[in-house]
């Protein structure tokens, strides 16, 4: 049964050391996977557990046998995708407090669990909260690790206080109430296929009739935005499109935003498709945003097609 509101934020009285648990969906990227780990140990308030949900054998293949050893460390796999590799983490979740989802190329600055928690425990009716993103190498080629370590170095995360509400959660980096999760059943959609398209819209903005969802400006990191692992531009290109009219349809996403979105990205892709830039492949993004209008057409709004579409092109 739906949590009232009042529920919600009474879902699950938190301890003053709040139970929280880190989930990675990985796929492709077993070194950058290897330093991430290796990282959150060294977080200033560490995971109770961390929880890799990967794809192959070899996506895991380069984390040492000294971080496998750990007990907090564990190992889960199933259908392939990041809808599905994310609901196989919370299938092995038991009553803690936080699951904070991580892409598998976000580096958390070392306080970021310790004021995320921070902001769950102070604020109960905060059932989904964002952290602050220092750079994003997803709007460009993609940042090394490097660059993601000298960045949280130089953060002044002691001078970010601010909590302020969000549209929803950004997916390389989430953190929700699961008390709150279990309660309402909210899954991660699987019709959403492979790196999927808006699952953080359609995931957070289901548990806003109940509490908050926040941007915690204190809880800082770097996303990587490393390009492989990545899927076709053309299977992108027509998530683009489909995925925006599919959520409306559910109603995780407002109908003028999603008409915009969509409207957006068949203008840059067909702008940039001219001139494209050498790590995007804006042609294939292109033809997937005329398969999605010509599908839309048809009123067609199938999002788990995108994986049956092929391009001769590398990853997007």
């Amino acid at each position: 049964m739906p949590l009232t509101p009042t529920q919600a934020e009474d879902a699950g009285p938190f301890t003053e050391k709040m139970q929280t648990v880190v989930g990675i969906a990985t796929s492709g990227r077993p070194t950058i996977l290897a330093e991430l780990v290796r990282q959150l140990v060294h977080q200033t308030v560490k995971p109770d557990r961390i929880i890799i949900s990967y794809a192959k054998p070899e996506d895991i293949a380069a984390i040492p046998q000294t971080l496998r050893d750990m007990a907090s460390l564990e190992f889960v796999t199933g259908n392939i995708g990041l809808p599905a590799q994310r609901n196989v983490i919370l299938d092995h979740l038991e009553d803690e407090d936080i699951i904070l989802f991580f892409d598998d190329d976000f580096f958390p600055h070392p306080t970021y669990i310790a004021r995320m928690s921070e902001a769950f425990r102070d604020n109960p009716n905060i059932l989904g909260a964002t952290g602050q993103v220092l750079a994003d190498g997803a709007q460009g080629p993609g940042l090394l690790v490097e660059n993601a370590n000298h960045l949280n170095a130089k953060a002044n995360v002691a001078m970010v206080l601010k909590i302020e509400d969000a549209f929803n959660t950004y997916g390389c980096n989430m953190a929700f109430r699961y008390a709150a999760i279990k309660c309402l059943g909210i899954r991660f959609d699987e019709r959403l296929p492979l790196y999927a398209w808006y699952e953080d819209i359609d995931f957070s903005r289901s548990l806003l009739p109940y509490g908050r969802v926040v941007k915690v400006n204190s809880a800082q990191g770097v996303h990587l935005g490393n390009k492989t692992g990545k899927g076709s531009g053309i299977r992108l290109g027509y998530s683009q499109v489909i995925n925006c009219i599919y959520l409306a349809q559910k109603g995780t996403y407002p109908w003028t935003s999603a008409i915009k979105s969509a409207g957006r990205h068949l203008i840059i892709n067909s702008l940039k498709s001219l001139k494209p830039e050498y790590y995007i492949d804006r042609k294939g993004r292109l033809l997937g945003n005329l398969i999605g209008l010509g599908d839309l057409f048809r009123n067609r709004i199938t999002p788990e097609r995108a994986a049956t579409l092929h391009s001769k092109k590398r990853a997007s």
